[in-house]
């Protein structure tokens, strides 16, 4: 079992794209609505919080990403045809410099 969760919400256009990618066994029922739950690390949860502030977790260590950064996790998961894909996503979710201005050295 996972330390945290991120569930991602399927509207009729992702529910086709799971059941495309073979996953509509790993479709589950959240609060009456269908998703998908990808499993994450506790080190891959700080990156996600870092990277989004603004983050929050219910009682079930579970987030929802803003939507761009589902869209790209969506992609990691139809292209892989399954759900334990944090390890290569978090590079593209979590980018440790966004926001910060590049510095360069004066010799």
């Amino acid at each position: 079992m996972a330390d945290y969760y991120i569930n991602v919400f399927l509207d009729d256009e992702k529910l086709k794209i799971i059941e495309g990618a073979g996953l509509s066994g790993e479709i589950k029922e959240i609060d009456g609505k269908k998703a998908i739950q990808v499993e994450m690390s506790k080190k891959e949860q700080k990156k996600i919080c870092k990277g989004f502030q603004d983050m929050t977790f219910d009682d079930s260590n579970a987030c929802v990403l803003p939507d761009d950064a589902e869209n790209t996790l969506m992609g990691f998961i139809t292209e892989n045809k399954r759900l334990d894909v944090m390890k290569f996503a978090i590079n593209k979710l979590y980018n440790p410099l966004a926001g910060k201005s590049l510095r360069s050295k004066v010799h």
